[in-house]
């Protein structure tokens, strides 16, 4: 009889706490699926990113001169910060703060889009024996180089937008630079939405490349090295 007291005894604590824990299991089973369901919720509602891309003239020839300066232009890499050898478009506001949107982005990152541009534009001239980017095997007789500053839109009243590009052409063979054009430019984006900044900055390019080009024939035809 005390033996069967004794068991009794053992067995009837023990009995409480496993059944306590089992509703705190169920507890905390039930908190992770609904934390479950709330994360897949959310994963399915995010935002799909926007991309745009700068326009190249796609209906230009490539003009025939009678006498294109006897060169070969090799179009080097554009130096920039990190923000500008990425995707996402910049924005700046009061001060000295800038920033990204998360969901509007561009296709390729703008140093490639303007090099891409500056290529294209400077072989539909005509005014050269060859231009080509450069590579480790490229073989020319003067280099552009550039450094990218700003391609950005200016947050205010009117909204703008901001490219600043500094571009040396140096001499292969003397290992000198030549010539040098500095832009900048503020261009107005109308309205207050990312399709007219990228409207903006599309016609902030475009400028900035026919200045440059504009320079570049100006120095040529004044120079015996490059005739």
């Amino acid at each position: 009889m005390w033996y069967e007291q004794q068991e009794i005894g053992k067995r009837q604590p023990i009995c409480g706490p496993p059944l306590r824990q089992e509703i705190s299991m169920n507890r905390k089973m039930l908190w992770i699926a609904a934390l479950s369901l709330g994360l897949t919720a959310g994963c399915g509602a995010a935002r799909p990113a926007n991309y745009y891309q700068l326009t190249i003239p796609g209906n230009r020839t490539t003009a025939t001169e009678r006498s294109p300066y006897t060169v070969t232009l090799l179009v080097g890499p554009l130096r920039a910060s990190h923000l500008y050898r990425e995707d996402h478009i910049v924005y700046s506001s009061a001060g000295e703060h800038m920033g990204t949107y998360q969901y509007q982005r561009w296709a390729e990152p703008p140093t490639e889009m303007l090099e891409e541009i500056m290529l294209r534009e400077l072989r539909a001239s005509g005014k050269y024996r060859a231009v080509d980017a450069l590579r480790s095997n490229s073989r020319g007789d003067f280099i552009l180089y550039g450094r990218l500053y700003d391609f950005k839109e200016i947050s205010g009243a009117p909204l703008s937008t901001r490219l600043t590009l500094d571009l040396e052409l140096r001499d292969v063979k003397s290992g000198s630079t030549v010539w040098t054009h500095f832009y900048t430019h503020d261009e107005p984006a109308g309205e207050k939405d990312i399709a007219a900044v990228v409207a903006a900055l599309n016609r902030n390019a475009q400028r900035g490349v026919a200045e440059m080009i504009s320079g570049l024939d100006q120095y040529f035809s004044t120079h015996a090295a490059g005739n």
